[in-house]
């Protein structure tokens, strides 16, 4: 691929997204493998950042030059700020943050093997999301798109059902959830991109590809994407009503914590800059297998020049791989 001017900055403004969902004090711990029982696990490497679905995702948006505004709730704890603090000196719009009176931020361990997988123990207090902002048009004013994950489920619905009724991108990370969950946000998105694990439980199937079909059946508003890691991407193709698929690049995976929220960032930011569905999709891909090579989480989500620079050696085919 030789011509990137697909992949460039719009003229004017950068875009904003504005991203809600989990924000979460992870501790990483880098192993050499994961435990197979009980006793001491002794980690070589270790590191506290500040992250979540919607946090990385909007860490994406920033690194990719958009602009990224995060709606999330912390605890009024030393956690919750320094939560925060982490989160808006990585160039993200905390003003919309919730301190939630009584709560303890979120918290996780996670161990990351030398193959790149991981183990998370998270710990989410209910009390953090008991009280919902209401979301108003005004708040739309100053945000071309909105990506929601599947955390904070009642602000998510406000905030995707507020962007459709002001004409803009409603984009839902559709990630493994509570039942009932995704099918209370997904009729109120425009855009949707599963997890491999939410889209097949959701299905009820193991075939990707009769999964894409099934799911675009049940949403027929949305567009339907859904990511699989090594093995790439699928999605509807709504203009032809096919569905197509793009391989993964091919990367030696140093940690795949928070490869699937840079996707959903790269992916929402390439959406409201106007951008061809498959560029979209090529960015998004490239942007978490970048992250991939990185240990450390969403501090490994590449910045656009090193994206573009990799997708100009990146000659992988989409192809077709049904009809309706």
């Amino acid at each position: 691929m030789s011509d990137l001017s697909a992949y460039s900055l719009p003229p004017g403004p950068a875009r904003c997204v504005l991203c809600v969902g989990a924000a979460v004090l992870d501790t990483l711990f880098r192993v050499r493998a994961m435990p197979s029982g009980q006793g001491k696990v002794l980690p070589y490497d270790m590191l506290q950042i500040a992250e979540g679905m919607a946090s990385s995702a909007a860490f994406s948006v920033a690194r990719l030059g958009g602009v990224a505004s995060l709606w999330s709730a912390v605890g009024d704890d030393d956690i919750g700020e320094r939560i925060i603090a982490d989160l808006s000196e990585s160039g993200i719009d905390t003003t919309g943050m919730v301190r939630a009176k009584g709560a303890r931020s979120a918290v996780s361990t996670i161990l990351v093997d030398d193959e790149g997988e991981r183990l998370i123990v998270p710990f989410y207090d209910q009390r953090l999301h008991e009280t919902v902002r209401p979301v108003t048009a005004a708040d739309m004013d100053d945000i071309d798109a909105v990506l929601v994950d599947v955390r904070w489920p009642a602000l998510a619905l406000k905030t995707l059902l507020a962007a459709r009724a002001a004409g803009k991108p409603a984009i839902l990370d559709g990630d493994v959830s509570p039942d009932g969950i995704i099918e209370m946000l997904a009729p109120a998105a425009s855009h949707i991109v599963f997890s491999q694990p939410a889209a097949e439980r959701l299905a009820e199937s193991l075939d990707l590809v009769e999964v894409v079909v099934l799911l675009k059946k049940k949403f027929p508003q949305a567009f339907i994407s859904v990511t699989a890691g090594e093995k790439g991407s699928y999605w509807y193709d709504d203009a032809d009503h096919v569905v197509r698929h793009l391989p993964a690049p091919v990367v030696k995976a140093v940690d795949t914590l928070a490869a699937g929220d840079i996707f959903h960032g790269a992916f929402a930011l390439g959406v409201v800059e106007g951008m061809p569905i498959e560029e979209t999709m090529r960015l998004s891909s490239m942007a978490a297998a970048l992250k991939c090579q990185v240990f450390g989480g969403r501090i490994g989500a590449p910045d656009r020049a090193t994206v573009l620079k990799a997708l100009s050696h990146w000659h992988a085919e989409v192809t077709v791989v049904a009809c309706r």
